[in-house]
């Protein structure tokens, strides 16, 4: 006889890569029947989900639709995806089968520009922001917004293709930098560039769940960038009492973006910078944050961002009440010489701190991996997280994991 299982019936298109996103889908499997919709055969999700639907396309709304509708032990309660590539067909796909998801809104997101027109219609603290279409565009707005500027794609993330730029003499090695990014799944695509004003000041992200447009902020991280200029986000803090989770001022501006954005239902990852004339959003993204931050979130206030996704995937308010108060690390390890063929890689664990957590290779033998700024996400090789009373005790550790990390016999790129 069949056992009822009375567990709501979750919809994940995508899963992405089990050494950033398995921790996930653990936290969700006790608490829901998890289908995975994916364009590949399932792995290791398999010890997870409760099933699975390998799709030619995540592309094709109409088909996941009529897949969903199909699917045992319907309806389907939520659907969601941390997949950035992928959050404008699943907001459509919940439209399709009659739950929380905009893709007017996500689209808002999704491309940056829209989102500093939504948010300056609205008076929302952020940097000026310009489109440029060519060189002498971006001398001329470079000039009257005032150097320093920052340049980036619109519609990318994780800072690729992100440059500071100094003085006039950096800005057309910068532009040609960021116009020569490419989108590798859309062989036609071409960046539409944004030139910025730079923001001084520390980088935070706080990731949220927004149940009937009320902001709930579950983490917030305290970016480690590296090898200048080019903006890159070698790791993050994560802390249990961080007093920036109780400031009005902040929880204000955070609240303000996602109503000017229209945000009512979901996940996302803001990304601010503490200025010297107050805090300043650079990007709403309309999924839950990358980088292992939800991790290191959850061991450190014990606040689980996946169930918190999950219930307003599914129309439910979040659940985000603290436990502990540590403070919990990543840092993302890259090899020193550009164009590295991988044929050895492996930490040496023998004499770590008790504070490192886990440790990931992220590169397999024949694997062609390179610092920034040629590489950027794809360029790593390996990360650490680490668990401790303190950042200091955290920084020791990673820089321990640092220390013990081999690229084919030799220590990984220094980050500063």
């Amino acid at each position: 006889m069949a056992v009822h299982d009375d567990r709501p019936l979750l919809l994940m298109v995508r899963t992405g890569k089990r050494e950033f996103r398995e921790y996930l889908l653990r936290s969700l499997a006790p608490a829901y029947r998890v289908h995975v919709f994916t364009g590949v055969a399932p792995t290791w999700e398999l010890d997870y989900v409760a099933g699975a639907t390998e799709l030619g396309s995540l592309l094709d709304v109409t088909a996941m639709a009529e897949a969903a509708q199909r699917l045992p032990g319907g309806p389907v309660a939520g659907v969601f995806t941390w997949d950035e590539a992928r959050t404008l067909q699943t907001a459509e796909l919940a439209v399709a089968l009659g739950l929380p998801g905009d893709p007017a809104v996500t689209a808002r997101c999704r491309d940056k520009l829209l989102t500093r027109r939504a948010l300056a219609a609205a008076g929302v603290a952020q940097p000026a922001s310009v489109p440029v279409g060519s060189l002498s565009q971006a001398f001329a707005e470079a000039a009257r917004i005032g150097y320093p500027v920052i340049l980036k794609p619109s519609d990318l993330a994780l800072s690729v293709g992100v440059i500071k730029v100094a003085e006039p003499a950096e800005l057309a090695a910068a532009y040609e930098f960021t116009s020569a990014v490419r989108h590798g799944a859309l062989p036609d695509w071409r960046p539409q560039v944004l030139l910025e004003e730079y923001v001084d000041g520390e980088e935070i992200s706080v990731d949220a769940a927004v149940h009937d447009g009320r902001v709930t902020p579950l983490c917030l991280a305290r970016k480690e960038i590296g090898h200048p200029p080019y903006c890159i986000e070698i790791g993050h803090y994560v802390h249990g009492d961080d007093p920036l989770l109780h400031d009005p001022q902040l929880l204000r501006l955070l609240q303000d973006a996602h109503t000017a954005l229209g945000f009512r239902d979901g996940v996302t990852h803001t990304e601010i910078k503490l200025s010297s004339r107050g805090p300043r959003i650079i990007e709403v993204n309309g999924r839950l944050g990358g980088d292992m931050i939800p991790y290191l979130g959850l061991r450190a206030t014990g606040v689980d961002v996946a169930l918190a996704a999950a219930a307003v995937a599914c129309g439910l308010p979040p659940v985000a009440e603290p436990d502990r108060k540590l403070v919990a690390a990543v840092r993302f390890f890259y090899p020193a010489r550009p164009d590295t063929v991988i044929e050895t890689l492996a930490f040496d664990r023998a004499g770590l701190p008790s504070a490192v957590d886990e440790l990931a290779l992220l590169a397999d033998p024949g694997d062609r991996r390179s610092p920034p700024p040629q590489g950027t996400v794809n360029g790593r090789v390996a990360y650490a997280t680490a668990v401790a009373a303190t950042a200091h005790e955290c920084e020791r550790a990673l820089d321990a994991a640092g220390a013990a990390l081999r690229v084919n016999g030799e220590p990984p790129a220094h980050h500063s």
